[in-house]
């Protein structure tokens, strides 16, 4: 029997999410911070239409290239939930669509009133993944950055989901090569 559970976003908004977790698989809660001003790339990002839903690079905006990779994890051992966002209420309609244009299913919108960086959205996402009766193994990931090798975070997240598996904090990032305060 599949476990499901009604999610709220703060300020009502909804949407039902079920699934089975396959014996012997790990369980990942893909999560998407998608908050922003968009005052970094005026005058293409601005307030309505931040720079995560701009389509830089080929025919996806950053947001849609990003729960598009979080979709490509699952395999024999790993078992991909349906995509929890966290975005400000001005934009729950425009993730929404644009996850709708490329296909995605998304599982749950938590909505912020207002933007109050990663620690509390990470808490939001983590409360929430928890709430469906699992214990998931959470991967989260900005919604305005682009990777030039798909295939080989892919690989790197595979790994690092296994590695969670055993109990450990896995961080990926890239080795910094100068001083850099964005």
């Amino acid at each position: 029997m599949g476990l499901e559970k009604q999610w709220f976003g703060m300020s009502g908004f909804s949407k039902k999410m079920s699934y089975e977790n396959q014996v012997g698989a790990n369980l990942i809660q893909p999560v998407i911070l998608c908050g922003g001003a968009g005052t970094r790339l005026w005058p293409l990002s601005r307030a309505g239409f931040p720079k995560q839903f701009l389509s830089l690079t080929g025919n996806e905006s950053l947001f849609q290239q990003a729960a598009l990779r979080l979709s490509n994890f699952g395999n024999n051992l790993i078992q991909v939930a349906p995509l929890l966002i966290v975005t400000g209420e001005e934009h729950r309609f425009l993730a929404s669509e644009q996850l709708r244009e490329a296909g995605i299913e998304l599982g749950a919108a938590l909505l912020e009133p207002v933007g109050r960086n990663t620690a509390p959205a990470l808490t939001l996402a983590a409360l929430a993944a928890i709430e469906v009766g699992q214990d998931p193994i959470l991967v989260v990931t900005p919604a305005d950055q682009t990777l030039t090798n798909p295939s080989a975070f892919t690989s790197a997240m595979q790994q690092a989901i296994t590695e969670a598996a055993t109990g450990c904090i896995v961080i990926l990032g890239v080795t910094p090569d100068r001083p850099e305060t964005g």
